[in-house]
């Protein structure tokens, strides 16, 4: 048995639904035979190939929350480009602000007005900060990083057993038999990470003050909720706790928001009163246009300043030559003032309350040892019983074999999820129509997977 599937039944499944895929898509099997040759692994990035299908489709258009490939299929799409289009495919305000800022030029290395606005709106939205722009999360968080260990003069980042930040190398850290250890998975790695990263679980507040206790810890870097590989969510007075001992062993408090900005207007941190001393957010902040912010409390600012101030004439390690650009402020104003409102995130929050409510009376209905968690917009079923407590428990409740057959499952009833750990997001532009139909696909895909003998 895997999740509560018969071995057999999952295999037959799944064989079925790749060939029912692979049926649907000649043209793209054709254009991914001829063109695919041209790059590395086959994929334009490497990831790619983690998608579950047979092939991948060829995307012709996307719009709100549908996408449609060259060989006519058309989706409901709850992946949106995995968090990068959560307010849906090209919202009408930011794709008029790339219009217009494409008539007046791209990059410039100098601001504009939209900056200044920008700078205002993005305080409004999250609080407080006195902010930088990136072109990826991924990136901010490597100069926050740099920020703590000027401020503080201290060597290692604290960061959460099965965390997701990007490809920041210090994340790339594990824990095995309690011990802090190079992630496996990492390509190419020579350096010793557990030089200057040390690894806790999620939700355990001693192992935190047990590592800040060394006096090493220049910044704990956190997402509010795990993402990374089925959501776990913080236990009551985890986050209050992170802030107490961050002050008490003087480290810095980096709230990681690139996933869970689907919480609620101004992300987890907004909603749920937190209080970081650096905080981060990337992926659909800016409508889909590649950009990140990352923003310091009056406070830190004052103390970065005065870091920057010893600092040595030369490179900082900091700032890349297209971040800050025109074109990320003019979809910075348009999404911030125009698509990340009110309204859109209280239609976005009812759906799906309305779908992680359907998916888990789908699986009370088939007796599946599973369970359903949701933040703000972002829905999983996880094919485990739950809920989870940290990094480790997640892993454990990841069952590829069974998220893979679902996943083509899912496509070839008209909806597209993420291919990872079965993430769903409502956008402003989802219907509740896409949602029921997700929930019926849900329901007759378990109804296979789990009829009675």
């Amino acid at each position: 048995m895997i999740a509560g599937i018969r071995q057999d039944r999952l295999a037959a499944f799944a064989r079925r639904e790749a060939g029912i895929y692979a049926k649907a898509r000649p043209k793209a099997r054709k254009a991914l035979a001829e063109g695919s040759r041209h790059f590395l692994g086959g994929v334009p990035m490497h990831w790619m190939a983690d998608w579950p299908m047979p092939h991948l489709p060829l995307v012709a258009r996307a719009q709100g929350a549908r996408i449609e490939d060259i060989d006519g299929v058309t989706l409901d799409d709850f992946c949106l480009g995995d968090t990068g289009s959560m307010f849906g495919h090209s919202p009408a305000p930011v794709a008029r602000a790339i219009r217009q800022q494409a008539r007046r030029g791209l990059t410039y290395m100098l601001p504009t007005e939209a900056a200044l606005e920008a700078g205002r709106l993005l305080t409004e939205r999250f609080g407080p900060f006195r902010w930088q722009i990136a072109t990826t999360a991924t990136d901010a968080n490597r100069f926050a990083l740099r920020v703590a260990r000027a401020i503080t003069g201290k060597p290692k980042v604290l960061v959460f057993n099965g965390c997701y930040h990007g490809t920041v190398d210090d994340s790339f850290v594990s824990l095995e038999n309690g011990v802090t250890v190079n992630s496996p998975g990492l390509l190419g790695q020579v350096a010793d990470l557990t030089q200057t990263a040390v690894a806790c679980e999620f939700n355990d507040l001693a192992s935190v003050e047990a590592a800040l206790a060394k006096g090493d810890v220049a910044a704990i870097l956190t997402e509010p909720v795990m993402t990374n590989s089925c959501m776990v969510l913080p236990d009551p007075g985890f986050h209050d706790g992170l802030r107490r001992l961050s002050k008490q062993y003087g480290a810095l408090l980096i709230m990681d928001e690139t996933h869970t900005i689907s919480s609620g207007l101004g992300g987890y941190t907004r909603v749920h009163s937190l209080s970081p001393d650096i905080f981060v957010v990337g992926k659909c902040v800016a409508g889909g246009m590649p950009t990140a912010v990352w923003g310091l409390t009056d406070e830190t600012a004052q103390r970065y300043e005065e870091a920057n101030a010893r600092r040595a004439p030369g490179r900082s390690g900091m700032g890349t030559t297209l971040s800050a650009n025109p074109m990320q402020f003019a979809c910075l104003v348009a999404n911030l003032s125009e698509v990340m409102t009110p309204e859109n995130y209280a239609h976005m929050e009812k759906l799906a309350e309305r779908l992680s409510r359907g998916l888990a009376r789908v699986i009370d209905r088939h007796k599946a040892p599973w369970h359903v968690v949701r933040v703000g917009a972002r829905v999983e079923f996880i094919c485990a019983p739950g809920p989870l407590k940290n990094g480790t428990q997640a892993g454990y409740a990841h069952q590829p074999q069974v998220e893979a057959a679902i996943h083509t499952g899912l496509i070839n009833r008209g909806t597209l999820i993420a291919p990872f750990h079965n993430m769903m997001l409502i956008s402003p532009a989802t219907k509740k129509a896409q949602v029921d139909r997700l929930i019926a696909s849900f329901d007759a895909i378990l109804s296979d997977l789990f009829q009675a003998d």
